[in-house]
């Protein structure tokens, strides 16, 4: 029937808002996705609300009218913070509804860094003019900006703003401490943020402001998603990197990333073929049928020896390319950034 059809749409939005009983909100939520046969995951905090959900058109319609009707979300939440894109309830394994700390997770009390001191917030169309600026200023050696991309580095290797600062890291809780180990480099800087949805730069900018070193803290209100809409073909190249079985939706035909093995331009992503490895490689079709499948060469040597506790939890097993990332990556700053920055 029509809400269980593979025809359908992914929904990304988040919302701010006092939640006073999250269990309570979780249970609804987590039954308003059931009826309307919606996958993904959905994270409720005393903060607010976090989802990325799967279903068909009629469902996810359905979805985002029940959810604006919601008290809780009144006159804070409407249409706009949905963002949309093609696929359906097949994008997720599964139904994922929970009660968290933190809505998006930096790993930052949100009593200590809250959304409510977030960055200056600019429209698709703003934040187009502003990086246009930059780009022409950057050119000429003499910009005061910093444009940020605060994602992890596999979501920024297949797509990103040109000109972008990409931080090498592999989890938004690392975030933090990357911009202390860069304070450096922020100093009276006006700084650009994006992200996917949005959401990662209203704690992200929080924290950046908290430290008090910056000019002034933008962000790119409705992330990547809402820019891509407006500018198919704008100052974003490459894919999208998104959180489900898809891993990455595209609004041009530019490729900017390679294939791990042979270097030919390549950004579709495949789990690293050892068994409890969760890295992600970019492995082209013709080195794919060669074996070359997984992340690095400790990986592709030995299918990595099942490590369990005694509660039966599989241990993930510490990889070349793991090792290589440490928990707060300093940044090498290339000497162009620098010379931009005079």
């Amino acid at each position: 029937h029509a809400l269980g059809s593979q025809v359908g749409d992914v929904l990304l939005y988040y919302c701010y808002c006092e939640v006073r009983d999250p269990e309570k909100l979780c249970a609804w939520q987590k039954a308003l996705c059931q009826h309307l046969h919606l996958t993904g995951k959905v994270r409720v905090a005393s903060e607010g609300i976090n989802g990325t959900v799967g279903g068909s058109k009629v469902a996810t319609s359905l979805y985002i009218k029940v959810m604006l009707s919601q008290p809780l979300f009144k006159n804070i939440l409407c249409q706009e913070d949905f963002k949309s894109s093609a696929g359906g309830a097949h994008c997720f394994p599964d139904l994922r509804v929970g009660v968290f700390k933190e809505i998006v997770p930096m790993g930052i009390d949100p009593k200590i860094v809250s959304y409510k001191e977030t960055g200056i917030h600019l429209s698709p169309q703003e934040f187009h003019r502003e990086v246009e600026q930059y780009l022409s200023q950057a050119t000429q050696g003499q910009s005061d900006t910093i444009l940020l991309d605060c994602r992890n580095f596999y979501e920024s290797k297949i797509g990103h703003f040109q000109g972008c600062l990409a931080p090498d890291i592999r989890k938004f809780s690392y975030f933090p401490s990357y911009v202390d180990e860069n304070l450096e480099l922020f100093k009276d800087k006006r700084v650009l943020m994006y992200c996917t949805g949005g959401i990662r730069c209203e704690r992200g900018s929080a924290y950046l402001r908290s430290k008090a070193v910056c000019r002034e803290v933008y962000q790119l209100k409705g992330g990547i998603h809402k820019y891509l809409e407006e500018f198919p073909d704008g100052f974003y190249r490459g894919k999208l990197f998104v959180f489900d079985d898809r891993y990455a939706i595209c609004s041009n035909e530019d490729i900017i990333s390679a294939c791990r093995y042979c270097g030919v331009l390549w950004d579709q992503y495949k789990l690293c073929s050892s068994q409890h490895c969760r890295q992600l490689v970019l492995t082209c079709p013709s080195c794919c049928n060669k074996g070359l499948t997984a992340c690095c060469p400790v990986c592709q040597e030995k299918e990595l020896k099942v490590t369990s506790r005694a509660s039966g939890q599989i241990l993930k097993e510490e990889c070349e390319c793991t090792r290589r990332r440490p928990r707060v990556p300093i940044e090498r700053v290339s000497p162009r950034m620098l010379d931009t920055g005079k």
